[in-house]
């Protein structure tokens, strides 16, 4: 193939998700989805169409097995995530793998060093990183036009599903702590993570929770999750030392504010041993954001990364930081909240998938 000729993309899984990546990877130019795969046939045929010329398949190892596949998106249950994936690269694919990128660390872990053997893309596709709001917000960031930043407050709060098989920490923070590793320079890399969580319901795991999560040079970030909230609020503060920025993915007309406000520290006064406090009260700025649809971005990401052979900027290091927060959170919850430091497992194995694993 020419660097000209679209890159051919597979589907594994037409559950929730899976339609929405198909139709991404059908209208891009960058790609040809060939086929979709998932153990119900005509679930499958259903994200096609019945006129579609792209093929239905219910096997994954037939799948895999074919020439004129580049690359497989695998959304399908978290746990099936790591052997389906280390059975794709095995099989030469380019993977991109929904969120999270596994059930576990060491699984993530496999995940990546397999890939990285096999000179193969790993991708995760962590949507919000791909939407308007959050592409300027890693750029306002990395200008430093928000200067150093000094805390990062984040609410996802709904009345949501209470999910049978994880709690809320699982559930929601992905998408926030993704967020946060995609607009930290260096990623999230917290010195320790706290969780404090409640079960009013008596659901048996937590349905409100609270992350706590310490930055280095003192900066802080704080995760509120919230499955019992008659509300819906998803607003992101980023405070910095020049500028602060909100983000409220609720208001079309204007999702993103900056603020020349803020608080000032100079130098203490010859008669006192207090410094002197200033408060800054300057303009607020709306960024212009273009319309584009996060997944089509997203899309384009993994073909340029493959064409050009290089991570892209969700790779399989990006959710595996996520994972080790999440594995931490959860020790921390059982631990009463305490402070836990970062404590990554190591690799583990996985096995091979078979038919059973795909939904």
């Amino acid at each position: 193939m020419s660097e000209r000729d679209p890159l051919r993309a597979a589907v594994i899984g037409a559950g929730y998700w899976g339609p929405n990546l198909a139709r991404n990877f059908r209208t891009s130019p960058d790609w040809d989805l060939v086929a979709v795969c998932d153990l119900d046939e005509d679930r499958a045929r259903r994200v096609v169409g019945p006129r579609s010329t792209v093929d239905v398949m219910t096997s994954t190892a037939e799948l895999l097995a074919r020439d004129d596949v580049d690359a497989v998106a695998i959304a399908t249950p978290a746990r099936t995530h790591a052997p389906l994936a280390l059975a794709a690269l095995d099989a030469g694919k380019h993977v991109l793998v929904e969120k999270p990128v596994a059930d576990r660390g060491a699984a993530a872990r496999q995940m990546i060093a397999r890939a990285d053997e096999r000179g193969l893309v790993l991708m995760v596709d962590h949507t919000f990183c791909y939407t308007p709001p959050v592409l300027k917000i890693r750029e306002l960031i990395a200008d430093g036009a928000l200067g150093d930043v000094h805390f990062i407050d984040s609410v996802r709060i709904n009345l949501g599903i209470v999910q049978p098989d994880v709690d809320v920490f699982w559930d929601l923070a992905p998408h926030d702590l993704s967020i946060l590793d995609f607009i930290l320079p260096g990623g999230l890399v917290p010195t320790g993570v706290g969780a404090q969580g409640a079960d009013p319901l008596g659901a048996g795991q937590a349905c409100v929770g609270y992350l706590t999560l310490p930055l280095a040079d003192g900066a802080i970030a704080h995760v509120h999750v919230n499955w019992l909230s008659p509300t819906k609020i998803r607003q992101m503060v980023v405070g910095g030392s020049r500028r602060t920025l909100v983000w409220d993915d609720l208001s079309p007309q204007q999702r993103l504010t900056v603020y020349d406000r803020g608080v000032d520290l100079g130098q203490p006064l010859p008669d006192r041993a207090t410094a002197n406090v200033s408060y800054r009260l300057g303009d607020a700025w709306a960024p212009a954001l273009p319309e584009k649809e996060a997944l089509g971005l997203m899309v384009a990401e993994f073909a340029a990364s493959i064409r050009e052979g290089r991570a892209p900027r969700t790779d399989g290091n990006a959710g595996l930081r996520v994972l080790d927060v999440l594995e931490s959170a959860s020790r921390s919850l059982a631990d009463g909240g305490r402070l836990t430091p970062l404590t990554p497992a190591a690799p583990a194995s996985a096995t091979t998938p078979t038919l059973e694993t795909v939904a």
